[in-house]
């Protein structure tokens, strides 16, 4: 690494942080309660909110994975996102109108409903562990990119500080103003990596002699006898994530889930004024993201033509630093970043890294989790306690929250390493543990009149398993034949939901509401 960052660069990075205490600090003037703190009060903006959950679901994987699968594969990845839009319909059809009818605070106060306490919780004990699975995969990526940064390497060590400092700034952040300073912040944030990702793509077409022709002709046509531009793969083959099978099945159950029933992103969907808001901010979200995604990509794509295309570079650019990092497939776009970079843009453009690696949106939602469907009903059994107390709560969680997410990291540190996986495989991956389970218990409360609290404890459980049994570590210690280990994560989910969904009809407890509108419903 031969760049270090410059005092103008450091520069950037505090002002950015300062940005975001400030907004925090505004944020709170309105905070009453644990309504406000946890949702807002219902009053955040469509747009707001569309913004908000394209950043929540943008994370750094994006950030750093699209340019990577740009660089080493093809467009494919831009193509899964029908998946979404499938997705989106679904969720606004059955699921958000659901929760605004209800007044829920979490989405697993249904289960509530529909069985008893018992269930929800268990739904949002799943959630809390499939998001600190989650969370903790993104902030190993973040801290991947906070280590080069600050370290210009990406020893252990050096990665475990770079995740404990990521996890204080968010937990900082979040303490002060709850969601609505969190919406906020998803505003700055993608106003920064996305202009941040701009700048990187007009600087690598800037640095190309090639014309825009040959670059697309190089594209379409590499000498590995590549297309670099293809968009839809046909290919039946279940090791394929990105294909259109993968995306008309496992994709869009992920992000039925994501949308749905991960509360990270429904909370944002709560805080809309009533139910049409919240579907419109739903699609407008999806729809802002594919624009992203292809920026993202297409710098990966210009990066494959920078290091690895010399007849397109006039024997000039970076050759040499695919291979440096070939065996490290998320650092090639922070090698270039920090390369590459004029001083004082490089410092920009660590900013939006650090934008699009913020922890607060998954603390949020994870605290909400926490307060309103295990710690507030535990203590209203016993007194009657101030709504100040239920924030000061959610604001203790966090920090325990935040421990967690670092202990997560510090176990993607090897995860990812065993299994060599590439960036977007690995996050998108690591989200099926959870979301198998609520996806087959939430089928089966929107399509069946069957179920129980205890099939649905027992359906969390078998989905999770499910995952685990089919993760690469897990085949070759127990040694479970390898072709359990040869499914691409959407067919994981595909099998995981199918699993929970199976175990969860099982049980047969008459629901104690929705019954008549279940049995209404043609």
């Amino acid at each position: 690494m031969k760049a270090d960052f410059t005092a103008l660069d450091w520069a950037v990075v505090a002002l950015y942080v300062l940005l975001l205490a400030l907004a925090g600090i505004l944020a709170t003037r309105r905070q009453r309660d644990a309504e406000d703190y946890f949702l807002a009060g219902h009053r955040v903006p469509i747009w707001l909110v569309a913004v908000s959950v394209l950043s929540t679901t943008q994370s750094a994987a994006t950030f750093l994975g699209a340019p990577d699968y740009g660089y080493r594969g093809d467009y494919t990845y831009l193509t899964s996102y029908l998946g979404p839009v499938l997705a989106a319909f679904f969720v606004s059809r059955l699921l958000i109108p659901r929760f605004y009818a209800e007044g829920v605070t979490t989405v697993y106060e249904l289960l509530r409903n529909r069985y008893d306490a018992a269930a929800m919780r268990a739904a949002g004990g799943m959630y809390l562990v499939g998001r600190i699975f989650a969370s903790g995969a993104r902030l190993y990526l973040a801290a991947i990119a906070a280590s080069m940064i600050i370290f210009t390497d990406i020893q252990p060590a050096n990665v475990l500080v770079a995740s404990t400092l990521l996890v204080v700034l968010g937990i900082a952040f979040t303490f002060i103003g709850g969601l609505r300073a969190v919406i906020w912040s998803d505003l700055v944030q993608v106003v920064l990596y996305v202009g941040a990702a701009l700048v990187v793509l007009c600087l690598l077409w800037a640095s190309i002699p090639a014309s825009g022709a040959e670059i697309l002709s190089g594209l379409v046509s590499t000498p590995e006898g590549e297309n670099k531009l293809r968009l839809i793969d046909l290919s039946l083959d279940l090791s394929r994530p990105f294909s259109l099978l993968a995306t008309v099945t496992g994709i869009t159950l992920l992000f039925i889930a994501s949308m749905g029933l991960d509360q990270d992103n429904t909370q944002r969907l709560l805080a809309c004024r009533d139910s049409r808001d919240g579907t419109r901010a739903l699609y407008a979200s999806v729809l802002a993201t594919v624009p992203v995604v292809l920026l993202f990509l297409a710098i990966g794509s210009l990066l494959y033509v920078f290091y690895d295309r010399p007849d397109l570079m006039g024997g000039a650019g970076g050759g040499g630093a695919a291979g440096e990092f070939r065996g490290e497939k998320i650092t090639i776009f922070m090698h270039h970043i920090l390369t590459q970079i004029p001083p004082g843009v490089r410092g920009f453009v660590a900013v939006g890294v650090l934008a699009a690696a913020a922890v607060n949106s998954g603390l949020i939602s994870m605290s909400s989790v926490l307060i309103e469907d295990f710690y507030r009903p535990w203590v209203q059994t016993r007194r009657e306690m101030p709504e100040e107390h239920f924030v000061k709560a959610g604001r203790l969680g966090m920090i325990l929250l935040g421990l967690a997410l670092l202990a997560m990291s510090v176990l993607c540190f090897y995860w990812q390493r065993y299994t060599d996986a590439p960036l977007l495989e690995f996050a998108l991956g690591v989200m099926t543990f959870a979301y198998s389970g609520l996806l087959g218990v939430y089928f089966t409360i929107l399509f069946t009149r069957r179920g129980s609290s205890r099939s649905v404890m027992w359906a969390l459980a078998t989905g999770f398993v499910a995952i685990g049994l089919q993760q690469s570590y897990v085949v070759d210690v127990v040694g479970l034949p390898a072709s359990w280990k040869s499914l691409a994560f959407p067919f994981q989910l595909c099998v995981g939901t199918a699993v929970a969904f199976a175990t969860c009809v099982l049980g047969n407890q008459a629901p104690r509401a929705f019954a008549s509108e279940s049995a209404s419903r043609p």
